[in-house]
């Protein structure tokens, strides 16, 4: 399959650039499977399209402020965006203007007053354009509440603001780890998520830490050759039972957002009919003609084109059925992206 088939117009207005006033107001597209019949709706009322005995998975990975810029011995400020910690005070990260910034380059890092924090060079150039970082001590999370960023998507065009530390989070958010938020929770608000457990509906909780890919478009011709990128995830032995139980005994399971898909696919076992519970790395890249063993349905965002997230909800829902929504969204002003809108395939 060729990327192009999932590609698809989309005016610029309609890619929010901020968050609705307030969370839990956005709008929601209900899409059903099958018929392709689409609602409109809000995510106040998305408890009411649970069916009674579902299971809600939310992903609890919190956005590290991992955007961090640095000075260069001649005094230039590049920006880098810290991907995983690595052995001896080493990190991976993606930075700007790439080939400019080679092995042996310096770096300090300083404070919003001025006062130095860190130093750190650039001791490998690895294959995918990222490079490893290495610090003269450890950084802990102290140092990206010191210096970092909220790593806003690009088309996000502005810089970040005090209100995206918590509005570009998940209100569940525990386990510091991503580069970007897992964005279909964002809809979330105390409120929803009490309804949802009023209806007896269980949640449970897995964690996926988001990586760079999520920004990054299909760049080769087919789907076949894209390199998928991989991420870390963790299933809890409590989720893991009770996604096990619900599959057994017949009960829908609910991904929240593509993440939360991709850890629940990649840890189950189908020869044994289970959840394996513990850590693991995935870089599955769901695509049309893949078998889903565990969501039966998923709420999540409006993707950008040409997108491995735009492959996996047509995946899901089918391409025509996706093709539909997305024209009707752009049709009915729906808002894109990670601080957009959402939808409920079911």
């Amino acid at each position: 399959m060729t990327i192009k088939e999932f590609s698809f117009d989309l005016p610029e207005h309609l890619i929010a650039q901020h968050p609705v006033h307030r969370r839990g107001e956005e709008r929601l597209l209900v899409l059903t499977r099958g018929d392709g019949t689409i609602v409109d709706e809000t995510m106040a009322n998305f408890p009411a399209y649970l069916q009674a005995g579902s299971l809600l998975v939310l992903n609890d990975s919190k956005v590290r402020k991992a955007r961090v810029y640095g000075t260069s011995e001649g005094g230039a400020t590049v920006e880098f965006l810290f991907l995983e910690e690595r052995v001896d005070h080493q990190w991976s990260v993606m930075t700007t203007k790439a080939k400019k910034q080679r092995v042996g380059k310096r770096f300090r890092f300083f404070d919003r007053g001025g006062t130095l924090i860190r130093e750190a060079v650039i001791t490998a150039e690895l294959e995918d354009g990222t490079r490893t970082l290495s610090f003269t001590k450890m950084i802990d999370e102290s140092f990206f509440a010191t210096v970092g960023h909220v790593p806003l998507p690009p088309y996000i065009k502005r810089e970040d603001t005090l209100a995206d530390e918590s509005r570009y989070q998940t209100i569940y958010a525990q386990r510091e780890g991503s580069v970007a938020s897992p964005t279909a929770g964002l809809h979330f608000t105390e409120e929803i998520l009490g309804a949802i457990r009023g209806r007896g509906i269980e949640i449970a909780k897995v964690t996926l830490h988001v990586g760079p890919g999520t920004f990054l478009p299909v760049r080769t011709a087919t789907l076949e050759e894209h390199p998928m990128h991989w991420e870390r995830y963790e299933v809890p032995d409590a989720c893991a039972a009770r996604v096990t139980e619900a599959k057994r005994s017949g009960r829908p399971v609910v991904a929240v957002g593509t993440t939360t898909v991709r850890t629940l696919e990649s840890a189950w076992d189908e020869e044994a009919k289970c959840l394996r519970p513990g850590a693991g790395r995935t870089n599955l890249f769901i695509k049309p003609g893949f078998h889903f063993h565990v969501v039966d349905q998923l709420l999540t965002n409006f993707h950008t084109p040409e997108s491995t997230l735009v492959v996996l909800v047509s995946a899901f829902a089918g391409q025509q059925e996706i093709g539909s929504a997305y024209r009707h969204a752009v049709e009915h002003s729906y808002r894109f992206f990670s601080y957009g809108d959402a939808m409920f395939i079911r």
